[in-house]
Order: structure tokens, then C-alpha cells, then sequence
């Protein structure tokens, strides 16, 4: 009884997708059913955090300087040819950036924005190496729980953009996000380098404030949609605006643990020191802290910075 109702809500919701997803994107690969990337999503998770860890317990870290390297410089690509697609596919000519409808016709321009809409989706795929490279280097206090959830979760999110809204006014943020990912992975790349790279390392402090004016510019872009017609879904204005505005305040709180200096408690018995804690970054990661863009205890979608030699 138990599984035929189980059966029957898998069908029903599989009638759903079919009925009121993007009859453009429904045959591309992995955009039929959500089942497929949620299998992977899971795959990834026991990967990271059961088969990984089990795997390196009894072995020396994996020295990975070059493949670090030229990852990152494969992402520094990427993120550039994303970046281009959304503005041939739409924001340097015809999309608007006070309301943009989405383009549902086979109209060249439309079908290249929902092209770079998958992609976009895959991209999210390419990010779960960042957690397989910390296994690898047994880097495990850096694979947090809530590191693997945002990872874990992300592909899943972008599917149900890719699969009802491939296109029009929420695509500005991955316009920005590609952008930045551009800047980002070039400095993990530089970083990857060795010690020696670290004088040219010197604009982390600015990467930071590029995040949160990134925010900032996501979340006033989403909710004027609030306050003006246009036919675009509600549910994705409040989802990637709220999304902005809490991505925005936790950089703001990183970016004042990270660059501000610390205040000397008063009334102290003993003599104070004023101390800056050392904090290890890599590939997008903070120990005790943000881990590819989140805290422990509290999501973020976007990446902090490492420093130079680590």
C-alpha cells in the first residue's frame, strides 16, 4: 500500500515536471527528471564524507599543486566562456535590466541564453571538486557539513531554474556569478602557485568587497520585481533575492572578522596581546569559518579567498 502511493506521488510529480517545464530543455541530458542529478547530489555527499575520508585513512595526503593548478585555470575558462554566452545570449543587447520576461520561442538568442542556462547547471557539477581535492590532500576540517550541503544542494537549486525559467530576469545572477567566479578561481589558481606568488596576491581584501557589491547588485535587481509588473515568477524574485540579502551579511561579517582589527578587552588581569588567529584558505575555504562560501552554522553560495602559499 505503502510503496503504491509512494509510486504514485513519483508519477504525479514526474506528470507535473512534464506538464510545466520547458518543453525545450526537458530532452537535454539530466533535464528530464530532478531524480537523476538528486541521485549524483547523494553520490557526492557519501563520496566526501563516508567513502572519501574511509579511503585516505591509512594513506599519506596526494601532493596536488599542478592539478589545482590546472583545474582552477580550467574554471577561469569556463567562468569566462559562461560569462560570454550570457551576454550574447541577452544583457549586452536586448534584456532588460529593470524586467525581463522569459523567452519561451526558438528564437536563436533565446535558445543560446537557455544553452548557457544548463551550463550554468553544469558548472555546479564541475564545483564538487573542490571537496573531492580536500579529501584527497586529507584536508577533512575544511569538508564540513554545511560545506557538503551547499555543494550538494546547489545542482539540485539550479535544475528547477534550467527546467521552468531558462532564461529572462534571473540570469543576471549568474551573469555576476560567472563574473566573479572569473577573478575568484584566477586568484586560487595564482595561489596554487607556491609562496612565491604571494606579493601579487595583494587585492584579496578587494576580492571580498567584489563579493559583496555582487550581492548587493543581485538583491536590488531581484526585488524591484516587487514593485513593478512584470511577467516573471514571484517565487524566484523572493528565492534568489533573499538568497542575496543573507549571502550579503554574512560576507559583511567575514569581511570584519577578516580585515578588521581585533578589540583589546579592558580590565584585564593579565597583559593582553592583540592577536590576529592564522586562517587557512584553500581553493575558496576558511578553516573555522567559510568553507566555499558558507559559515559553520550558516549557508553562503559565493567563495571567500585564501591568501598567497597556502
Amino acid at each position: 500500500m505503502a510503496l503504491g502511493i509512494m509510486l504514485q506521488a513519483i508519477s504525479d510529480f514526474q506528470y507535473y515536471m512534464d506538464k510545466y517545464g520547458d518543453p525545450r530543455t526537458n530532452p537535454w541530458f539530466l533535464m528530464s527528471s530532478p531524480f537523476p542529478t538528486l541521485l549524483i547530489c547523494l553520490s557526492y555527499v557519501y563520496l566526501v564524507k563516508v567513502l572519501g575520508p574511509r579511503f585516505m585513512e591509512n594513506r599519506k595526503p596526494y601532493e596536488l599543486k599542478n592539478v589545482l593548478i590546472l583545474y582552477n585555470f580550467l574554471q577561469v575558462i569556463f567562468s569566462a566562456w559562461l560569462f560570454y554566452e550570457s551576454m550574447m545570449g541577452g544583457w549586452l543587447n536586448h534584456y532588460s535590466f529593470r524586467c525581463q520576461p522569459v523567452d519561451y520561442t526558438d528564437n536563436p538568442k533565446a535558445i543560446r541564453m537557455v544553452h548557457a542556462c544548463w551550463w550554468y547547471y553544469f558548472s555546479k557539477f564541475t564545483e564538487f571538486f573542490d571537496t573531492i581535492f580536500f579529501v584527497l590532500r586529507k584536508k577533512f576540517d575544511h569538508v564540513s557539513t554545511l560545506h557538503v550541503i551547499h555543494h550538494g544542494v546547489m545542482p539540485m537549486s539550479v535544475w528547477f531554474g534550467v527546467k521552468f525559467t531558462p532564461g529572462g530576469h534571473s540570469t543576471f545572477f549568474g551573469l555576476l556569478n560567472t563574473f566573479v567566479h572569473i577573478i575568484m578561481y584566477s586568484y586560487y589558481m595564482l595561489a596554487a602557485m607556491g609562496p612565491h606568488m604571494r606579493k601579487y596576491l595583494w587585492w584579496k581584501k578587494y576580492l571580498t568587497t567584489l563579493q559583496m557589491v555582487q550581492f548587493v547588485g543581485i538583491m536590488v535587481h531581484a526585488f524591484q520585481l516587487l514593485f513593478i509588473e512584470c511577467d516573471y515568477p514571484r517565487a524566484f524574485v523572493w528565492w534568489i533575492g533573499m538568497h542575496a540579502v543573507m549571502f550579503f551579511f554574512l560576507f559583511k561579517d567575514f569581511y570584519n572578522q577578516s580585515y578588521s582589527k581585533p578589540k583589546v578587552r579592558a580590565r584585564s588581569p593579565q597583559p593582553e596581546t592583540t592577536e590576529i588567529k592564522d586562517i587557512t584558505y584553500k581553493n575558496g575555504s576558511l578553516k573555522n569559518g567559510f568553507t566555499n562560501g558558507h559559515t559553520n552554522g550558516t549557508f553562503a553560495r559565493s567563495r571567500t579567498v585564501l591568501p598567497a602559499g597556502n
